[in-house]
Order: C-alpha cells, then structure tokens, then sequence
C-alpha cells in the first residue's frame, strides 16, 4: 500500500485514469506520439491529447520488474526519473489513434469535438496547424497512409438516404420502417448497423503547407459558391456490409480490406478476405482470397509482398468458436490460395493487428495467466518472446530499429516503454502518466493459486486494506466467459479495496490466457466447474489469509460474470450479498434479443430446451434468497435489458430482497467507456449497497 496516511484510490479519483494508445514511432526511432485519455467528470466525456515522447532515454531507465511499494516503478513519480522531455502536442477535445506519414514529415490523428463524431486531421511534425481532412457524416473509425505518403485510405459509415441525420430535420423517429432479413442486425454500443454499412475511401493527403481555403463573399449580383475546406475522398467499396481491416500492398497499387459476411444459422460471424485495385475506375468488390473455415481478424502485408493473417478457425460449420484462439496465418502472396499456419492456437493466445519488422517476422501480443507479453514470429513460426513479468501490453509501434509499446502494470493504467531487444535489457518505461493515481494511492493484489476440489490448480489474486482485519470479502468475477483478470492496475479492486473490503478474483476454468483446454471446459457445462473454481479460490483465499473475514463475504461480476453470480447464489447461500450486472441470465430469450443472440448460446449452453435449463440462473432464481442488486443498461444490446428485468422481477416475485438499478444511454460497456459521471454514481450505488448488506467495522 501507500505510505503515510495515503489511501486507495476512490470512485471520484476517475479523472486520474490515464489510458495511453497504439505509440506511433517516428521513423528516426528516436521519438514516439501516443494518445493520452482520462474520463473528465465537468465533461462527462473521455477527453485527451497527442503526446510527443522521446525513446532514447537520457538518464536512468526504469524497468517495469523493479516495483516500489506502492506497485510504481519510480518511488517520485516524476516523469524525469524516467525520461524527460515527454509533452503535449494536440489540445483538441479527444485526438486520439496517431499515425505518422512514411517520410515522418506528418501525423494523422483522429479528432473528435463535443458531441461530434471524430474526423481525420494532418498535422507537420515540423510545426504548424493541424488541417482537417475530412467531414464524414458519421466520422472516421480507422485510416492507413499509402506507402507513397500521397493517399490516407479510411473506413467510415455511409448512412442510407434519410437516416442518421442525413436529411435536415428528420429526426430518428421519423425515419422509415427497417426491413431485416439478416440473422444479426444490431451491435453493443452502435445499434443498428445494416443500414449504415462502414466502406473504405481514399482520399489525398492534403497540402498542410500551402494556402488555406478561404470562403469567397457574395456580391450584389450572386451569392459565393462554398469553396470545400477538405478534400473529396472516393469509395472504394461497393457491398453494403461493414469493412475493416485496411492493409496497402506494398506498391500501393492495391488495398486489402475485411468485408463481412453473412452467416448461416447458428453461425459465428465472419468476414472474408478482399483486395481491391487502386487504378482509376478499379472501383468495385476486387478480388477474394479463399480462406476456408478461417475467419479473418486483423491483416498486414510484409515488405516482400506476403501477406499475414491473423485468424480463428471455426471449423467446417463455421459453429465452433467457444475458447478458440486465433493464430497467424502467413500467405506468400496475397493470390496464395494455401494459408500457412506459424502458431499453434490450443498453446498460444495472439491479439492484436501483426506489424511486420523490416527485417523479417511480425509483432503481436501474447495473452498467458493474467499477462500479456509482446512476441516477435517469424516466417518458420519461431516465436519470440520480447518482455516477461507482470505486465499487460496493448499496443505497439516500431521505427527506426525502436519497437516501442504502451502497457500497464500493478502501478500503471497505461505507460510508453521501450523493448531493448540488442541487449536483452527488458522493458523500459519512459512515461509516468499513472504518477497522479498512485499518489492518491493504489494496492497491489497478491498473487495466489489454489488446488480446487478436483485437484486443479485456479489462479487469481487477492487485494487486502491496511489493518488486521479481519475484513469484509468480496468474491469478483470476471466477464467473457473467455476473457481474464490481468495483474494491470484495475479500477474495480481499488475502489472495493478504499472502502474496507478484500477482493479476491481469479481466473476459473471458462477463462482465457490458459490455453483453449480451460477455456472450454464449460463448453455446454456452464455452472459446474467454473463454480467449483470460484468458490474454492475463495475458501482458499480465507484459509491462507486470516485477514480475510470468510464469515462476512459477498459476490459480484458483470456480463459472464453476472450469470455466474446468480449460478452461484441459488446454490450458495452463505453471501450477506450480491451484485449481478449486466448479467447473461435468461439463455432461452438471449437469441433474437442479443446482438450475439443468433449463435452464441447454442455453443456455449446447448441447443436443446433440457440443457439451456440445466445451465440458466433464471431457471434457479425461486431458489436464490441472497439480497441481490441487479445492475443493467438501458441500451445493452449485448446482454439486453429484458435479461435484468425478468431476472429482478423473478427475485421480487419470491421475496428475495432486492433492487434494480438502469443507467439511461448506455451500453454493456458501462463500467469500461460509459460516461464518466455515470461511472462514478456507479461506483456510488456498489458501495451503497455493500455498506446496507456487508458494512464495514
């Protein structure tokens, strides 16, 4: 813990919260431009800047396996301890998603004003303005610069004649019926997306040094003609389906982009692999690359014209994605109709988009028990392991021979590092934007494993307040199911933690970052030993730390974590309380009301009406008689809002003792990226209810 009287961090320290994007690394390698955001309360909107930050280190370098008490790698906090001369670039509202040109002389950025959709912007490194690019209705979600620097490639919304504003004074309850014929039609935190389809543009990159537009005045005779300020991008894309996934070819005569495709019954959604010729009049569907059962993720061309793939096989159904990893995928040319395999999926976890390395191979992240480390591959499928420890890597960028990531730890929401592959000397960090939040104060968890019932080892981490205790215990559970707890700074634990509570929280079988075999252990067998797994940490936790008081313990998660909340208290009754949020808790209506509705219960619970009972807590709900705070969204398309509402009404019904708590405007993604005051009356109504059902001292 802090020392002195520091305390752990508090629902109203949110605007601290750093969070730090993929590091754009100028080609010299000498210096890198981040994103930094934060939550602003006065806003209550994600707010933040470009950030310039150099990567040769002029003193001293921190490494992130050298933690202070407090979980900081610097006991001062300054930012000079650990490389000076970090400042801001951009003071827009939220630039965010920086790209440098490949001559370096620009950065694109996304920039996006109150309650505006964010728009592409150029700015020259070497001083200046930054000049908007483009004006989308819908605004800009990604771009690429061509390898030439003269063309941005974007994706961008094109919204249907009359909707989405795209008609002056035509509200959205004026719009026309929609007709849907698909099997899915709406996505968690966008709504309706079938007629608004994302394409891909072109679009010049705009003179940043020459004269700027200036708007002409009518005359007594005729009004002026409006001079366009930004450049008149062109479509690439003809389908009406969502693209993604822009990559150049290396001549930049060609783009390969990921166009989605409709599924069959039960199937997972997918998209397939096209690539689309630059040349004038080349606009259209281009050409497809024949992938087999494989659904695309994320691509990239090397610079001898291969193409990688990083991808999930879902078998010959195209049914089978329960705990299936994706792996890399390499084709020596994009017309390969042979994909080659370079990981193997049951053992290696990869995420992120494959950045490939001048001299051969590609970066990606590798997830293993709570951490996510940065990993070199080669063609030969040699992987490389580039960091270690306790750490969480998210992004990455290369330039100039300097590979530079932004990751967090016990004492970091977010930070730049650099990996020093030469002499092996790990990572070091170069930003301190955390120093804020652990100056109001931060604890770092314990790891801990526990042999379960079975004999199987459930490994997770314990976060205990100052004194003796014993103290209150909170059981927390996380999401997914196939998504883990990380050993990164977690609001969640901090804030219990402040209040007096221990928080214990591990990563049952259902989880990731241990191989495919645990996560799909629960495969149709949702609620067996996922539940064993949780429990037994948690008796584990109590046996091994008397200040833990395993008389006084309550439950709570959200989303997968909500089920298995509610799994757990109508076959558990030892809880003073519980919190299920955002819960997936009625299998039997969750298709045709989820925005994953149309496959994802069948694979996980079953297809049939015996099994969906077997494993729904809405089906055990007269058995629960814990006091329960249901939490939900108003807008969670995810998990919908009739999942809380049958599941409260159930409890009501059979005199549990209960409440139901919905935040108007948002999504599934609350407690993550909603709106920072709602994130904060959210933290207010947990520890409201902790305090009525389990106070502290």
């Amino acid at each position: 813990m802090g020392k002195g009287n520091v305390r752990p961090m508090q629902a109203a320290d949110l605007p601290l919260i750093r969070t730090v994007s993929r590091p754009a690394v100028h080609p010299d390698g000498t210096w890198a431009i981040v994103a930094v955001t934060r939550p602003d309360l006065d806003a209550d909107a994600a707010v933040g800047q470009l950030w310039r930050v150099p990567l040769v280190s002029t003193g001293s370098t921190s490494e992130t396996g050298s933690t202070s008490e407090t979980g900081s790698t610097s006991e001062t906090g300054s930012t000079a301890d650990i490389g000076d001369g970090s400042h801001r670039l951009t003071r827009g509202f939220r630039d965010t998603e920086p790209r440098f040109s490949p001559d370096g002389a620009l950065v694109a950025f996304l920039r996006a004003e109150p309650q505006a959709a964010p728009q592409l912007w150029a700015l020259p490194v070497g001083g200046g303005e930054a000049v908007q690019v483009t004006d989308r209705k819908l605004g800009v979600t990604d771009f690429r610069f061509s390898p030439d620097g003269k063309r941005l490639a974007f994706l961008s919304r094109e919204p249907q004649p009359g909707r989405y504003g795209s008609v002056e004074g035509l509200g959205a309850d004026a719009e026309g019926p929609r007709r849907i014929t698909e099997w899915s039609w709406t996505r968690n935190g966008l709504g309706y997306h079938r007629d608004r389809p994302q394409h891909v543009y072109l679009v010049d990159v705009p003179d940043v040094e020459g004269e700027p537009v200036v708007q002409p005045a009518p005359t007594a005779q005729s009004e002026a003609e409006p001079r366009r300020t930004v450049p008149e991008p062109r479509r690439l894309t003809t389908d009406d389906v969502d693209h993604s996934g822009i990559a150049f070819t290396p001549d930049g005569r060609s783009i390969a982009v990921l166009a989605e495709r409709e599924q069959g019954a039960g199937q997972v959604p997918r998209s397939i692999l096209r690539v689309l010729p630059l040349g004038a009049g080349a606009e259209g569907g281009g050409s497809e690359v024949e992938l087999g059962t494989l659904g695309p993720q994320a691509i990239a061309f090397g610079a001898g014209g291969e193409l990688y793939v990083l991808a999930q096989d879902y078998g010959p159904e195209g049914k089978d994605f329960v705990a299936r990893n994706a792996a890399l995928y390499v084709l020596s040319a994009w017309a390969d109709p042979e994909p080659r395999r370079l990981t193997d999926p049951e053992t290696q976890e990869l995420a992120g988009e494959p950045l490939p390395l001048p001299d051969g191979g590609v970066l990606l992240v590798l997830a293993s028990r709570g951490t996510q480390q940065l990993v070199r591959i080669t063609d030969d499928g040699t992987t490389t392991q580039l960091t270690s420890g306790d750490v969480v890597v998210s992004e990455y960028g290369v330039g100039g021979g300097t590979i530079a990531v932004a990751y967090r730890d016990a004492g970091s929401y977010g930070d730049l590092g650099v990996v020093d592959v030469v002499a092996d000397a790990g990572l070091g960090r170069r930003t301190d934007f955390s120093a804020p939040l652990r100056a109001a104060g931060v604890v770092t968890p314990a790891e801990l494993t526990v042999t379960g019932r079975d004999g199987y080892p459930v490994h997770g981490w314990v976060a205990v307040p100052e004194g003796r205790g014993p103290h209150p215990t909170l059981l927390m559970i996380h999401g997914g199911p196939y998504s883990y707890y990380d050993v990164g700074l977690f609001d969640e634990t901090q804030v219990l933690v402040d209040a007096g509570y221990a928080v214990v929280y591990c990563n049952p079988r259902g989880s990731a970052s241990y191989g495919q075999a645990h996560g799909r252990t629960i495969r149709q067998a949702m609620g067996t030993v996922d539940l064993h797994d949780v429990l037994d940490f948690l008796d584990g936790a109590v046996a091994a730390d008397g200040r833990l008081d395993g008389s006084r313990v309550g439950v709570l998660g959200g989303s997968y974590g909500g089920y298995l909340t509610a799994w757990t208290i109508a076959h558990d009754h030892r809880f003073a309380g519980a919190i299920v949020e955002r819960g997936y808790l009625d299998p039997e209506v969750f298709s045709g009301t989820s925005d994953i509705g149309s496959f994802f219960s069948q694979e996980y619970v079953g297809g049939t009406l015996e099994q969906v009972a077997a494993q729904s807590p809405q089906a055990v709900a007269g058995r629960v008689t814990t006091p329960t705070l249901v939490l939900h969204s108003e807008q969670d398309l995810r998990c919908p809002l009739s999942q809380a509402e049958r599941y409260y009404s159930t409890l009501k019904r059979h005199g549990v003792e209960t409440e139901l708590v919905v935040f108007p405007g948002e999504n599934h993604e609350l407690s993550r990226s909603g709106r920072p005051r709602h994130r904060q009356q959210r933290f207010e109504v947990i520890l409201d209810w902790w305090q009525r059902h389990l106070p502290v001292g």
